[in-house]
């Protein structure tokens, strides 16, 4: 609710200009926010929404065909701030997309795109002033990286198999809701290069050690059998 000070401004109004005198609202009555002559409280054409940001992406999940969550990352600390909102917030987008033929929603203020696969649906959660293209930018890149990753195989079963591949895949394309890359094959490229650079695992090691000793017991092997030749000699 607003309405006007002693000074004529409209309370609770960001708007800057002076629209008590110039349009006749000398008084005091308490109006709604779509009251001001200006309607800057009433439209997403508030300058401060329309100040540019980096933090494009609110929000990406990943749910499948009964609206079950596989994969969420939240980017705004003050969006859903609990798990249960969370989940409340994607089984509400589920329904309204599961049966559309669209690929972009809206919905509790939030720009919505998204894209199903077999059994999976992908979801990019934007503000409401977001650029939808930027959005489905993000999505397109996700999921073209992901197909590959999964040589084309991009349902539940294998996505699950492969978890510690797709969060690499969204870090690397999503940092804190800053977008860093849109081009699937740098994602992939950078992903590969990081699981090379990671740390071994305890079966990795085994194997490894397996690996060196028998290298170790063929090189003996050969050493004796050259010996064994010469001493014949």
């Amino acid at each position: 609710m607003v309405g006007l000070s002693q000074h004529g401004r409209l309370e609770g109004c960001s708007c800057r200009h002076a629209p008590c005198e110039s349009e006749g609202f000398r008084s005091a009555t308490v109006m709604t926010a779509q009251s001001c002559p200006r309607q800057h409280c009433a439209t997403t054409m508030d300058s401060a929404a329309l100040e540019p940001s980096l933090y494009t992406v609110k929000a990406v999940f990943i749910l499948d065909n009964d609206g079950n969550r596989l994969l969420s990352k939240y980017y705004d600390p003050e969006l859903y701030p609990s798990m249960k909102e969370q989940k409340n917030f994607e089984k509400n987008v589920f329904n309204k997309t599961h049966k559309a033929d669209n690929e972009i929603a809206f919905l509790e203020g939030m720009t919505i795109v998204y894209k199903s696969s077999i059994d999976l649906f992908f979801y990019v959660v934007g503000s409401a002033q977001e650029n939808e293209l930027m959005l489905m930018a993000v999505l397109n890149c996700l999921f073209e990286s992901l197909s590959q990753m999964l040589r084309k195989n991009v349902e539940k079963r294998t996505l699950l198999d492969n978890m510690d591949g797709v969060f690499l895949v969204v870090d690397e394309i999503i940092d804190g809701g800053v977008i860093l890359e849109s081009d699937p094959q740098q994602v992939i490229e950078k992903v590969n290069y990081r699981a090379d650079d990671s740390p071994l695992s305890e079966q990795s090691v085994a194997q490894h050690i397996t690996e060196k000793l028998a290298l170790t017991s063929n090189v003996l092997q050969s050493a004796k059998e050259q010996i064994k030749w010469s001493i014949l000699k």
